[in-house]
């Protein structure tokens, strides 16, 4: 009764395609919520309800009206609707679709960075890092590590400008 949903745990359920999944899904998150965030800012000087200016610094020139909003609408209601109908949540070409950036964003490797954190995690810990795949050969383990150290040098170009910025 569910194909669409079918289809989607099929999807993520090959291999590690669940990790896969949740890091290009948090890639897009940040995304939505930045260009919310982008599109929703207030105009600096701001007054549309004639309120206080203390007000209007803590609520608009803050961004906490917009924090509240990208919240509740963006991110809040999705939630819940998930939590109760869950299979219906994700029985559609939408949510099939979105499955599928997510591991486009991850398999691009612009989140690689990840990976080298956890496995310095892991060895710090002495955990082993379980996977649901067969060990990768030598052309895939070089490719892993090459998107590994492109996206920790992105990584750290997108810091440094960020704290030349500020």
């Amino acid at each position: 009764s569910h194909q669409k949903t079918h289809e989607n745990v099929e999807l993520v359920r090959i291999g590690d395609n669940m990790d896969r999944f949740i890091i290009g899904r948090q890639f897009l998150v940040v995304l939505v919520i930045f260009l919310i965030n982008a599109c929703g800012s207030a105009s600096p000087g701001a007054d549309p309800f004639g309120l206080p200016k203390i007000w209007n610094d803590i609520f608009l020139e803050n961004g906490i009206a917009m924090m509240m909003t990208t919240i509740v609408i963006g991110q809040l209601t999705s939630q819940v609707n998930a939590a109760v109908c869950m299979l219906d949540f994700i029985n559609n070409y939408l949510m099939l679709f979105t499955t599928y950036l997510s591991l486009g964003v991850e398999y691009s490797g612009l989140l690689h960075s990840v990976y080298l954190v956890q496995i310095g995690f892991s060895k710090i810990t002495g955990m082993t890092i379980e996977s649901n795949e067969p060990p990768r050969n030598a052309f895939m383990q070089c490719f892993f590590w090459m998107q590994v150290m492109a996206s920790t040098t992105l990584l750290g170009y997108c810091l440094a400008v960020t704290l030349q910025a500020l």
